[in-house]
């Protein structure tokens, strides 16, 4: 079952009736070109058929799909199984199984898929893991999966979804047929606007020149836009209502021509935007409460965080975002200083950094570093280099938040001697190295067996380190070999390269080797050799060909680190059935010109 709602046809919603309530009074009172009949008609088409349980509360049906915690089109995918919502896990969700949900909820698709964001908290159990779709299932309960209720996820892991909202509407069944002609609503409404018939609401905007009037008065440039009360009464931050004429809002000078643009998205829900006016028109949106703007220009900002070496510009827009409460522009900002976290210590922002922006970046798992003992390093200079400045309590938040269990049993060993704040926090230290050396000597059963220890505690699990042995790279165009097809000979390139993990981060691992091999594919003729057939190229592969049975309580969740020009890591994204397909329907998070990657394999065990 689909949650589908209808516009009602005998009644109109409160918020119709009372635009046709104020319509009507001023229709009596003022000489307009469109009668009240012709209004509703335009009110009734913006009545915004939005999929919702609150207009008919239906029964969920079994294998029904839902998003939580986000909005109509996006948030926490779950499933409804046996009387009960359950979500689903990340490991190997790619744009075919967002495609599944999207068309499931009657989106005409998918726009990407959404991992680990926070929609709220999860307490139902985890129905589905290690999903995989061709995109083109009807139901997500259809595509292949392990069982119902297997996994190895924690609720960390709960995938989520952003669904497109544009295309064409799709039918229940051949009974229900939509009609949807609002296309040209738009484009009717944003007549209406350039054509300022009938309005009855002025917008005064005011920016200062920084110059000074004889009177000593700073000198003020302006213009006036005039609008209907009935549209802007969506907004009530614009303050349009019964009695009020008039507002005046102050703006900069740089922002001042992208307003009217800003007012006739209010018409008709298009705007054309540029790097110079995202944030402009993310600031209106911010002001005067209109949310899908605000979140869309913030998402734009991606293109432009890889432009900025010395991380000013990320930073400050991390600071823009928190200041107006967009969570997809922080997230966006976090991302890719979590992703680049190296060179971001080694930038003139570094020491610059709020306690909020590290402190978020140090909860992530996501963080790319060389180990996590590099991590605790790069805190340690930081609070160093702050000084008095950075109060005990705020330095012991932050030390806390580094993952002591994950740092190399010999390093921990000398860190009595070899840490810089030791004697200023020597409890902390002793507490967490003790903690730390018992999750090296003591077997996972053991440590299951302390009530004390916590499996899906942050602490116990990798965060993306990129020295040996859990990484290597591939730099294509590196490595030539000769290949022979249909009878040709000549060369291809399969770069490849082999490594030798531990079984587990853990000490008692140490000697207990796992060993992969890496290849980029990119050309048919490579994967034909190997007897695979790619189904996108370039293609990523991470395999061992060990048996791992005796580690029953361990899993890999590997992943693909792209490194754009040798600069920064543009792209995240994870192994599935042991490949990662670079192109296709994956979109980079970040942009890298002309596509030159480097690769980085990266190994991440984990306790389960």
């Amino acid at each position: 079952m689909v949650y589908v709602a209808e516009c009602p046809k005998n009644s109109l919603s409160a918020w119709e009736q009372d635009l046709g309530e104020r319509y009507s009074d001023h229709a009596h009172s003022t000489k307009c070109l469109y009668n009240l009949s012709a209004v509703m008609a335009l009110v009734s088409i913006l009545c915004l058929c939005l999929h919702t349980e609150s207009e008919r509360n239906p029964v969920p049906q079994e294998g029904d799909v839902r998003l939580f915690g986000g909005s109509v089109f996006e948030g926490r995918v779950e499933i409804y199984h046996e009387g009960y919502w359950g979500t689903v896990c990340d490991d190997g969700w790619g744009m075919a199984e967002a495609q599944v949900v999207c068309r499931q909820l009657h989106f005409p698709g998918a726009k990407s898929v959404v991992i680990g964001k926070n929609y709220g908290k999860a307490s139902g159990p985890i129905w589905l893991d290690d999903l995989t779709c061709k995109g083109t299932e009807n139901h997500l309960f259809t595509c292949a999966f392990t069982s119902w209720g297997t996994t190895d996820c924690s609720h960390k892991e709960d995938v989520g979804v952003i669904c497109a909202t544009t295309g064409t509407n799709m039918t229940i069944s051949d009974s229900t047929h939509s009609l949807d002609h609002s296309i040209s609503l738009s484009d009717e409404l944003g007549q209406i606007f350039d054509s300022g018939n009938g309005c009855d609401f002025l917008i005064l905007i005011q920016s200062a020149t920084g110059n000074r009037e004889e009177d000593g008065t700073p000198e003020m440039v302006g213009t006036t836009i005039c609008t209907h009360k009935i549209i802007l009464s969506q907004f009530p931050l614009f303050n349009a209502s019964e009695g009020i004429t008039s507002i005046t809002v102050p703006i900069s000078q740089s922002c001042q021509p992208h307003f009217t643009s800003f007012i006739r998205y209010i018409y008709t829900r298009k705007v054309d935007v540029t790097f110079s006016s995202a944030q402009c028109l993310h600031w209106m949106a911010y002001t005067f409460g209109v949310k899908q703007l605000m979140e869309d220009t913030g998402r734009l900002f991606s293109k432009i965080l890889p432009e900025d070496p010395l991380f000013n510009t990320q930073v400050s827009l991390y600071e823009y975002a928190e200041e107006t409460g967009d969570l997809v522009l922080q997230e966006n900002c976090i991302q890719y200083l979590a992703w680049n976290y190296e060179n971001l210590t080694m930038s003139p922002a570094w020491t610059h950094l709020s306690v909020n922006l590290l402190g978020s970046l140090l909860t992530r798992s996501d963080l790319v570093v060389p180990d996590e003992y590099f991590l605790l390093q790069t805190v340690e200079s930081w609070i160093t280099e702050k000084g008095n400045t950075t109060s005990l309590e705020t330095q012991l938040d932050l030390l806390n938040r580094i993952r002591f269990p994950m740092i190399p049993a010999e390093t921990l060993y000398d860190l009595e001697y070899n840490s810089s704040l030791y004697s200023t926090h020597k409890n902390m230290y002793r507490e967490k190295i003790l903690e730390a050396f018992q999750f090296n000597v003591l077997l996972f059963s053991n440590l299951i067996s302390n009530p004390k220890f916590n499996r899906e505690d942050d602490h116990f699990q990798p965060r993306f380190y990129t020295t040996k042995p859990w990484s290597t790279v591939i730099i294509p165009n590196q490595t030539s070999s000769h290949f022979q097809y249909g009878g040709h000979r000549g060369y291809y390139q399969t770069p490849t390269k082999s490594l030798s993990t531990p079984v587990h981060n853990s000490l008692i691992f140490n000697r207990n080797k796992v060993n992969w091999e890496a290849s980029v594919f990119k050309n048919q003729y490579e994967c034909s050799n190997r007897g695979m057939r790619c189904d996108s190229l370039p293609m990523a592969r991470l395999i061992t060909y060990n048996h791992l049975t005796d580690q029953s309580n361990i899993t890999f969740r590997n992943r693909l680190l792209l490194m754009c020009q040798g600069k920064y890591i543009c792209h995240v994204q994870d192994f599935k059935a042991n490949v990662a397909y670079v192109n296709g329907t994956q979109v980079l998070t970040y942009p890298c010109p002309d596509d030159q990657y480097t690769y980085r394999f990266v190994v991440r065990p984990e306790y389960v």
